[in-house]
């Protein structure tokens, strides 16, 4: 590895810095990865991180085939296409190459391959019920998965979970099993340099969505509560600068480690941000990290009598003007506003009409608001959507 490489083991095998890449073969040949499959989404197959990985395994002679029959947000029908294609190709491991639809389709693939019913065994809300820690779960010996993001947002490369779209239900189901932790993720630069400004914000703000919704979260977490804060600051550090800069290699890395940090973050939960963004992506088929984006702020006010004091202990570590909710609240939609985020739905198609359905799938996705810092209804949750469909963001008296 170059000496620029940083190696952790946090909570698996990271490296990170620019030309990490290079460090690939060799992991799958310390692995005992001798076929594997390379899951990535279409429209990476003509980028410059594909060539990149491609002809690194060919000039390494790792034997390998491809699957990028996915989409945006990658279905349980992705996922079964995957397994046929993982099964016919005689293949033994995984490689995942891109956003959160690769990472998630990936770590579905390897658990369907080896537990055909896994979607359903290893749903959320089974999960909870069945499988309260690690040690709970079955043992599967899951397919060897190496993660290669190619943005900043998810941090899907340092989670046991794969978020799925049921297309039969329109909503986003949350699949959990230790076995589809990846092995060893590959954290470099040099794979999201070509990621245009618009992805470049809007994956970044999903990595901060993850952080302040962690944060913010009521579980007793603070080592999760700790790495939260670190993320949050990165992203202020190095987000705006990665996307007026896309050959800031500096802000590209800070913002990989920011996004992997997320990942970790989010063990103390998430909320109401992606209770809402989880069923109207699956239903208007919406990039996750822009509606995190646009929801985060309508959110935060909404919770602001549960986060406030949080909040403004947060933004004095930020060394924000305004040390207090609002000042927070006003850093926020300013650099939504530097980034070119919408500030409403309304901006990206989207009106009330469905405020009611919006509201009740929320309210049902408990891997989100279960953990949301106060607890809110569903009538709640459509007030939320309604808000954030027309731009009325209430600013609370000082």
């Amino acid at each position: 590895m170059p000496p620029s490489v940083h190696y952790w083991n946090y909570p698996t095998e990271i490296f990170c810095g620019a030309e990490a890449l290079h460090g690939l073969a060799q992991r799958c040949a310390l692995l005992g990865m001798r076929k594997p499959l390379l899951v990535t989404d279409p429209g990476m197959l003509a980028l410059e991180p594909y060539a990149l990985v491609s002809a690194h395994l060919q000039q390494s002679r790792q034997e390998h085939g491809v699957f990028s029959d996915l989409a945006s947000n990658p279905s349980l029908e992705d996922v079964q296409r995957g397994v046929l294609a993982f099964h016919a190709g005689g293949h033994d491991s995984l490689i995942a190459l891109g956003g959160g639809s690769a990472m998630d389709a990936a770590k579905g693939i390897a658990l369907l391959a080896v537990a055909p019913e896994g979607l359903q065994h290893f749903e959320w809300s089974r999960v909870i019920e069945h499988y309260p820690s690690l040690a709970d779960f079955p043992r599967l010996q899951l397919p060897t998965l190496i993660a290669l993001p190619t943005t900043a947002g998810t941090g899907s490369e340092l989670g046991r979970e794969a978020v799925l779209t049921d297309s039969q239900q329109q909503i986003k189901r949350v699949i959990s099993h230790p076995g589809m932790l990846p092995a060893c993720v590959i954290l470099d630069p040099l794979l999201t340099r070509s990621l245009p400004p618009a992805l470049t914000a809007a994956t970044g703000m999903d990595a901060l969505t993850h952080h302040i919704e962690a944060f913010c979260s009521p579980l007793y977490h603070p080592m999760s509560s700790g790495v939260a804060v670190e993320g949050i600051r990165l992203v202020q550090q190095h987000l705006l600068q990665a996307v007026t800069n896309s050959q800031d290699l500096n802000a590209r890395e800070g913002m990989l480690v920011a996004s992997a940090m997320a990942a970790v973050a989010f063990q103390k939960g998430l909320g109401g941000v992606h209770a809402l963004a989880h069923p109207l992506g699956a239903r208007y088929h919406r990039h996750h990290g822009l509606l995190n984006a646009i929801l985060l702020p309508y959110v935060l006010v909404a919770n602001r009598s549960a986060i406030a004091q949080d909040i403004a202990r947060l933004a004095r570590y930020l060394q924000l003007p305004r040390a207090d909710f609002q000042g927070f609240l006003d850093w926020l939609l300013a650099l939504r506003a530097e980034l070119g985020i919408p500030h409403c739905l309304a901006d990206i198609g989207l009106d009330s009409g469905d405020a009611e359905w919006v509201g009740a799938q929320a309210l049902a996705d408990i891997s989100s608001s279960d953990t949301n810092a106060r607890p809110l209804s569903a009538a709640d949750y459509s007030q939320i959507f309604r808000n954030a469909v027309h731009g009325v963001l209430p600013r609370a008296p000082a």
